[in-house]
């Protein structure tokens, strides 16, 4: 039986120590921005750091922050100009629907972000996993948080696998469930604690099993780290997928002060064919507006 009480002193005591320190992970009574909306703050970062890497999100992080401070401020501008700051993030739908949310806000909450986990997740864009971790986060709910590194890190401990199943399963949301702490605010140091052991110590290809403050209760660990007999973890690429012409089709259209003609496009890519599926599949997303005489800009 697994000593839940041991790993929550354990994790939590090694966090305390370990822990990385980002801008948006400070506590509201230490907030040194007033004139940024902290929760507003939390949730761009949780938007932002989704299949994303923390070095590349903080600078962009940072540069938002300056440029909104509040969710009324960005609702204020047009969705391309979210597009615009974006950057190189990847995975640009997410600047839509984080232009989304804030409009919702505004409109519905009066710019007040709802400290409501229903409310959170009825937000455009919003879905359970993000919705759980601003409510953890930015408000102190007593919310389970379950990301990939959550996900791994109670593979290896509690099952004794060296991965996760491909996709989030309800077992894996019950088992998050119930290691989580009963005290709220200690459930959400909780929920940071366990992604920071997943994201520093109990990495995918390489753990370091030696700097983890829980090894001895690793089920993983003590099985002889046994080799992951499911499916093939797939590496996904980049050179020469859709993924990097989309990308460098939006890099002219975010440098662009002026709608862009349909020539200056045709340069970024060679394979016609490639590139014009893309160009449609960004229209289709809402990324890249068309207009007459196969001009085309960032959305309005």
């Amino acid at each position: 039986m697994t000593d839940v009480e041991g790993l929550h002193h354990a994790i939590l005591q090694w966090y305390a120590a370990a822990a990385r320190e980002l801008p948006w992970r400070i506590p509201a009574d230490e907030w040194p921005w007033p004139q940024i909306d902290r929760p507003w703050a939390v949730l761009v970062s949780e938007v932002m750091l989704q299949q994303t890497p923390v070095a590349r999100v903080e600078p962009v992080w940072r540069s938002w922050m300056q440029q909104w401070l509040t969710p009324a401020a960005l609702a204020a501008d047009a969705p391309g100009e979210a597009v615009r700051a974006w950057g190189r993030l990847g995975y640009p739908r997410r600047a839509l629907r984080l232009h989304a949310a804030a409009t919702a806000i505004t409109r519905e909450h009066d710019g007040v972000i709802p400290a409501d986990l229903q409310q959170l997740q009825a937000l455009p864009g919003i879905g359970s996993y993000t919705a759980a971790a601003v409510g953890a986060f930015a408000f102190g709910l007593r919310a389970t948080v379950v990301d990939v590194n959550v996900r791994r890190v109670q593979a290896r401990l509690v099952t004794g696998a060296q991965h996760p199943a491909p996709s989030l399963t309800a077992a894996e949301t019950r088992l998050a469930g119930t290691l989580l702490p009963a005290d709220d605010t200690a459930a959400a140091r909780w929920n940071v604690a366990v992604m920071e052991l997943g994201a520093l110590v109990c990495k995918a290809a390489a753990p370091h099993c030696p700097d983890c403050p829980v090894v001895s209760h690793c089920a993983w660990v003590l099985a002889g780290r046994p080799e992951h007999d499911g499916p093939r973890r797939r590496v996904q690429k980049w050179h020469g997928t859709d993924r990097q012409v989309r990308g460098r089709l939006l890099a002219v259209l975010r440098e662009a002060t002026a709608p862009v003609p349909r020539t200056d496009l045709d340069l970024v890519w060679d394979d016609a064919g490639q590139r014009d599926r893309c160009l449609a599949s960004l229209i289709e997303d809402g990324l890249v507006e068309p207009l007459p005489r196969e001009r085309f800009r960032l959305p309005v």
